[in-house]
């Protein structure tokens, strides 16, 4: 093995680029929602929608404080009272969780299935009743869940017909509504269509973590219902996330148009402009940073066939038929492992400089969720595939040099751990 390296888990992608958009931002004269944030909404909109971009469409996506922020304007927007049952995977992180509760609906919580993190989807099927809301999928690693499976089961005559709409957007589907959380994967694809618009609402993340990042921040993004209708959502969206003011700072700089009024007494979620400087380097930046991204996985790839081969580990796929992951996570399950084993790996990998994660530990685990009454027993699909999961560093700045020491390191703890 070579000399040993430090190795972090997810740096963020930052160069000079985007500490100079910051550094215009700040001297702008303008540093919260502004002109940046308004373009950076029609670019991520053009982005998912794979559409040319244009200056003066409305945009179907709002950009907020986070996908968590966003996931809950949404909850706002849909009408969701504290009957309202919301079902979500067990398998995921907290803030697919408290954005319900933030909101006041009810938790409901769905196994995976088996060897997947997905959601066991016949399940769901059964957890369906007369007070389900919404049904909430998230795209772990940047690997799209399949929707058109939900789809398929929101839209059965007999679900159809439980559904009992209160509010005017519950009645315009008609329908259970399918929310997306897409907080892994922005610049994802299936089947030629984007993360962002397989859902009828769908929630992105740009926290720093993550492959595309404005430090903190997120976007929700809605099928487009027309462009009368997507006004409108826009409008109610930017009195959601702005305490209700019927006029943002930027538009109140507009020749005597000081006055506002306050519709009611909502909540404050915007991005500024500031953020927004990142994003719209980020979003002319990221088709390389994904293609580096791709070359990792293929190399990780390559050097764990072996191992995958003699069923000593699983590795998530990203890149198989249609579908094409942003290689957001690179996700290795260790077969016939458990909790200590994993976590004593993951120990072994730090004492050679290498930082590592787990993706995730199901929230019935979780104190906060546990004493809602949730017990993961009742997941066990999801606590399989969580007790043997380790994630390794990924991140498009990775170089050559540090790919390979990675693997070094791994291939070296897998062998010794036979």
């Amino acid at each position: 093995m070579t000399k040993k390296m430090n190795i972090p888990f997810s740096p963020p992608d930052i160069t000079v680029e985007e500490a100079d958009a910051v550094r215009d931002a700040l001297l702008s004269g303008w540093i919260t929602t502004g002109p940046r944030v308004k373009e950076f909404e029609r670019r991520i909109a053009a982005f998912c929608s794979q559409e040319e971009y244009k200056e003066d469409v409305l945009p179907h996506v709002v950009c907020l404080s986070s996908a968590t922020a966003s996931m809950e304007m949404a909850y706002r927007l849909i009408g969701i009272k504290p009957s309202d049952e919301v079902i979500i995977p067990a398998y995921t992180y907290t803030a697919t969780a408290s954005s319900v509760l933030h909101a006041g609906g009810k938790l409901v919580m769905c196994d995976s299935q088996p060897g997947t993190f997905e959601m066991d989807y016949e399940q769901l099927a059964r957890l369906i009743t007369p007070r389900t809301k919404v049904i909430v999928a998230v795209d772990i690693a940047g690997v799209i869940c399949d929707y058109d499976r939900i789809y398929e089961i929101v839209n059965r005559p007999e679900t159809k017909a439980m559904f009992h709409a209160e509010s005017d957007i519950q009645k315009e589907y008609g329908r259970v509504i399918v929310l997306a959380d897409c907080a892994h994967s922005f610049g994802s694809s299936k089947d030629g269509k984007m993360a962002g618009t397989w859902a009828d609402f769908n929630a992105f993340s740009f926290h720093a973590v993550k492959n595309f990042t404005t430090a903190e921040g997120g976007a929700l993004a809605w099928r487009s219902l027309g462009e009368e209708r997507d006004a409108l959502l826009y409008r109610k969206l930017q009195l959601l996330s702005l305490h209700g003011q019927s006029k943002d700072a930027f538009a109140k700089t507009k020749l005597g148009a000081w006055e506002y009024d306050v519709v009611g007494a909502y909540y404050k979620a915007n991005m500024t402009d500031i953020m927004a400087a990142i994003g719209l380097v980020q979003m002319r930046r990221y088709p390389e940073m994904l293609a580096r991204r791709e070359q990792i996985i293929n190399y990780y790839n390559c050097r764990l066939k072996e191992f995958v081969d003699n069923g000593t580990i699983q590795v998530l796929r990203h890149f198989f038929d249609s579908h094409h992951s942003n290689g957001h996570l690179y996700q290795v399950r260790m077969i016939g492992k458990g909790e200590a084993e994993r976590n004593a790996v993951i120990t072994r990998m730090a004492e050679l400089g290498v930082a590592t994660n787990v993706h995730f530990k199901p929230l019935p685990m979780m104190t906060a969720y546990s004493e809602l009454g949730f017990d993961i027993s009742n997941f066990p699909a999801a606590y399989d595939y969580y007790k043997n999961e380790i994630t390794l560093p990924l991140w498009s700045k990775m170089t050559d040099k540090q790919a390979e020491y990675v693997m070094d390191c791994f291939v070296e703890v897998l062998r010794q751990n036979k």
